[in-house]
C-alpha cells in the first residue's frame, strides 16, 4: 500500500520513470522558478540567441547574465568571453552561436558545481562534426541504438500553401511535430557540447540522397538544426549524375559532369541557403570515384569543390582508401600511397578526412602516418564514437582515452577540424548503452578542447547524467570508466593485435577466419599471420615497411623489436612466441595474461556495479546491469577463443 501511494505521489509531482530511461541525456537540469529575469541581451535576439536566453531563464540559478553580440570583439567564431562579477557575468560573442555555448557553458558549471571564470572560451576546431551513417530505408550502417532518428517518412510536403516557396513553384516540406521534437533534442545535446555540424547520411551514399524530394526534406532537418549552430551536410555518391542525371559517365574531367554538379549545387543552395558541403567516399570498398576513369583524388575532389566554392561549401574527402590502385600493397600503406603524391593539388576548400589509425577503428592501433605526410592539404581527424570493433552497444567502453592517445601523436593544432561517426538511434536512451552517451558527450568536449583529461570529461558526464548524491558512485563509476578502454584492448587483441573480428558484423572473435569469398584484407588471419614460429604482421623495414611512413623518432622506435612499444609490437613485428617481454615473461606467457587481465577488469566492473545498486534508479541500474552481464559472458569468450586457437601455434 505504501508503495502505491509512493508511486501516486511522485506521478503527483511529475516526477516519472521516463525520467531515468536515459532520454534527457546530460541535461537533467529542473526547470527553475525566479522572482526576476536572470538573462539580459541589449539587441533584437535572432533564432540563436533566444534558445540561449530561454535555456539560461529556464535553468540558470546564478546572478544576472548581460549577453553582448559584438561582431569586432577579437573573438573566434564560436567562442565567447566571460567578465564574471559578484552582481553579473558578462558573455562577449562575436556570432551568436558563441552566445549559445555560452549559456550551456554556463548551466554546466552550475550542474556539476564548478564556479564561472572570466577569460576567452574558444574551440579548438572550426569544424566539430558528427557523421550518420544513416539510410534512406530508417536502417544504420554500423548503428546499435536502433534506426535512424531521421525518419524521412515523417517530412511530407505542406498542404497549406501559405509560403514563398509554394508562391515560387518548389515544394515546401514540414517534419511531423513529434519527429520536430526529436530532432530539437538532438540538435540542443549537441550544441550543448559545442558540436556545430551534421552529416546526415551514409557515406555509403544513395545517389537518390541528392534527389529534390530530399533536398526539400533536408532543408525541414536544416531549418530545426540552423537555430542550435549546426550546419548540414550530405555525403554523395561520385556515380550520382549517371543515376539521377542520366549521363553515361562520372568522370570528373568530363564537362558535363561538371556542369551537372554546378546545376546540382546551385539547386541545394536555393533551398538551404547555409549548407555546409559534401562528404565523400570514394574508390574504397567498391564505391565509385574518380580512380574508375584514371583520374585522380584531386580530379574528384576539385571538381565538386569548385561547384560549392560560390557558395562557401567545402568538400570533406575521406582518406580511407584501399584495394583501389596498390591491390597487394599492406593496407595500412594505401592512404599514403594514395594521398601523398597528390598533397598540394586540392583546392583550398577541400579538407582530407582521415581515421584516427591507418587501418580501421581497431581498439588500440598507432596513429594514421597520412598525419605525418600530408603537408599542405588541410585535415580533419575522423573518429568513431559507435563502437563497431570495442563490443557496439553491449560492452561499456569509454573512448576518450583512446582519443586522447591519437592527440598525443598528432597535434590538434594541425587539424581543420573533426568527424565524429554517430552513435545515435532511436533508442529510448539514444545510444543503446547508457554509459555510450558518455561517448558522444566525450566527443563533443574533446573537439571543443582537446586538452581536456579523460578524467575530467568522464566526471562532468556523471555528475550530469546520473547527479550522484555520494561520493562513492562518483568515484567508483569514474574507476570503470577510465579502466574499460584498456580493460576491453586486452581481452580482445592485446599486444598490437588487430581485425581478428568476426568478418561480417565484426562482434565476436574469429582469428582463425580465412572466408575464401572475401579480400585478403577483409580476413583475420592475414593481419595476425600466427605459425609455429611467432605471431604478428612484420611491417618493419625487413617487412612491408610500413613503418617508413611516420616521422622520427617513432619510425625508428617502431621499426626495432626492442625498443617497439609493448601496445604496438603485433602490429609491427613477427614475434616468436618465446621472446622474453619487458615483464619477464615469454610472448605467449604474456598474451595470457593480457587476456586473464582483461577478464578480471570486467568482473570487477560488475561487482561494483551491484554496489552501487542502492545509488542509481532502478530502471537504469537494471539496464546498465544487463548489458555489463552480456559484456562479461563475450569477455570471457574473447579470452578462451583466442588462447585456444593461438594455443595451437604457441604449443
Amino acid at each position: 500500500m505504501l508503495k502505491l501511494l509512493l508511486s501516486i505521489v511522485l506521478l503527483a509531482v511529475g516526477y516519472e520513470a521516463r525520467a531515468e530511461d536515459g532520454s534527457r541525456l546530460w541535461l537533467r537540469a529542473e526547470r527553475t522558478v525566479k522572482a526576476k529575469d536572470v538573462v539580459r541581451f541589449n539587441g533584437k535576439p535572432n533564432a540563436t540567441v533566444k534558445i540561449a536566453e530561454d535555456e539560461l531563464r529556464n535553468y540558470w540559478q546564478g546572478q544576472l547574465v548581460s549577453m553582448h553580440l559584438d561582431s569586432k570583439c577579437g573573438i573566434k567564431a564560436g567562442g565567447f568571453r566571460l567578465d564574471v562579477s559578484p552582481s553579473k557575468i558578462d558573455v562577449t560573442a562575436s556570432t551568436a552561436d558563441g552566445l549559445l555555448y555560452a549559456a550551456y557553458d554556463l548551466l554546466r558549471r552550475q550542474e556539476t558545481g564548478e564556479q564561472p571564470v572570466s577569460g576567452d572560451n574558444v574551440p579548438a576546431f572550426d569544424i566539430r562534426i558528427l557523421n550518420h551513417w544513416d539510410n534512406l530505408d530508417g536502417s544504420i550502417e554500423r548503428g546499435y541504438a536502433g534506426n535512424s532518428i531521421w525518419l524521412w517518412d515523417e517530412i511530407a510536403e505542406c498542404k497549406k500553401g501559405t509560403s514563398r516557396r509554394a508562391s515560387l513553384g518548389k515544394a515546401c516540406y514540414q517534419c511531423s511535430p513529434s519527429l520536430s521534437a526529436h530532432i530539437t533534442e538532438y540538435a540542443r545535446a549537441n550544441a550543448s557540447i559545442g558540436i556545430n555540424g551534421s552529416v546526415l547520411n551514409n557515406v555509403n551514399a544513395s545517389p537518390q540522397m541528392l534527389s529534390t524530394i530530399y533536398i526539400n526534406k533536408v532543408k525541414a532537418i536544416s531549418d530545426i538544426l540552423r537555430p542550435y549552430g549546426i550546419k548540414t551536410y550530405l555525403s554523395v555518391n561520385f556515380a550520382t549524375p549517371m543515376v539521377l542525371g542520366g549521363l553515361e559517365t562520372a568522370d570528373p574531367l568530363n564537362p558535363a559532369v561538371a556542369q551537372w554538379w554546378k546545376d546540382k549545387v546551385k539547386e541545394i543552395y536555393s533551398i538551404i541557403p547555409d549548407f555546409g558541403g559534401f562528404l565523400v567516399k570514394a574508390n574504397s570498398e567498391g564505391q565509385p570515384g574518380p580512380g574508375d576513369y584514371n583520374r585522380t583524388h584531386a580530379d574528384g575532389a576539385n571538381m565538386l569543390a569548385d561547384a560549392l566554392k560560390p557558395y562557401g561549401g567545402i568538400v570533406m574527402w575521406r582518406c580511407f582508401v584501399y584495394g583501389n590502385k596498390h591491390k597487394g600493397e599492406d593496407r595500412v600503406k594505401q592512404a599514403v600511397t594514395e594521398f601523398q603524391p597528390e598533397d598540394g593539388l586540392f583546392r583550398e576548400n577541400v579538407i582530407l578526412q582521415a581515421k584516427n589509425g591507418p587501418l580501421d577503428f581497431q581498439p588500440r592501433e598507432p596513429y594514421a602516418p597520412v598525419f605525418d605526410q600530408i603537408k599542405k592539404t588541410p585535415m580533419m581527424a575522423e573518429l568513431q564514437i559507435t563502437q563497431e570493433y570495442l563490443g557496439q552497444s553491449i560492452h561499456l567502453v569509454y573512448l576518450a582515452p583512446m582519443w586522447k592517445e591519437f592527440f598525443s601523436f598528432v597535434s590538434p593544432s594541425k587539424l581543420k577540424g573533426v568527424a565524429g561517426v554517430a552513435n545515435i538511434g532511436d533508442d529510448t536512451n539514444w545510444c543503446g548503452h547508457h554509459f555510450s552517451q558518455a561517448n558522444w558527450y566525450a566527443y563533443g568536449r574533446l573537439a571543443w578542447n582537446p586538452a581536456l583529461s579523460s578524467e575530467a570529461i568522464a566526471k562532468e558526464w556523471l555528475l550530469l547524467t546520473f547527479t550522484p548524491s555520494k561520493e562513492e558512485f562518483l568515484s567508483s563509476a569514474l574507476d570503470i570508466m577510465l579502466r574499460s578502454h584498456e580493460a576491453c584492448v586486452d581481452y580482445m587483441m592485446p599486444l598490437g593485435l588487430h581485425h581478428i573480428f568476426m568478418a561480417d558484423h565484426h562482434y565476436g572473435p574469429e582469428p582463425g577466419g580465412n572466408q575464401p569469398h572475401f579480400p585478403e584484407e577483409w580476413k583475420p588471419v592475414y593481419y595476425h599471420k600466427a605459425d609455429s614460429a611467432g605471431i604478428g604482421f612484420d611491417r618493419s623495414s625487413k617487412g612491408t615497411n610500413a613503418v617508413s611512413q611516420y616521422r622520427q623518432p617513432f619510425c625508428r622506435q617502431y621499426d626495432n623489436l626492442a625498443t617497439c612499444p609493448d601496445e604496438y609490437l603485433l602490429w609491427f613485428h613477427h614475434v616468436a612466441w618465446d621472446y622474453r617481454m619487458k615483464s619477464g615473461r615469454t610472448l605467449w606467457e604474456e598474451m595470457q595474461y593480457h587476456y586473464n587481465r582483461g577478464v578480471k577488469e570486467v568482473e570487477t566492473f560488475v561487482e561494483t556495479w551491484h554496489k552501487l545498486k542502492p545509488m542509481v534508479d532502478e530502471q537504469r541500474y537494471r539496464e546498465v546491469d544487463e548489458r555489463l552481464q552480456k559484456h562479461l559472458d563475450n569477455a570471457r569468450e574473447w579470452r578462451s577463443v583466442c588462447l585456444d586457437y593461438f594455443g595451437k601455434y604457441a604449443k
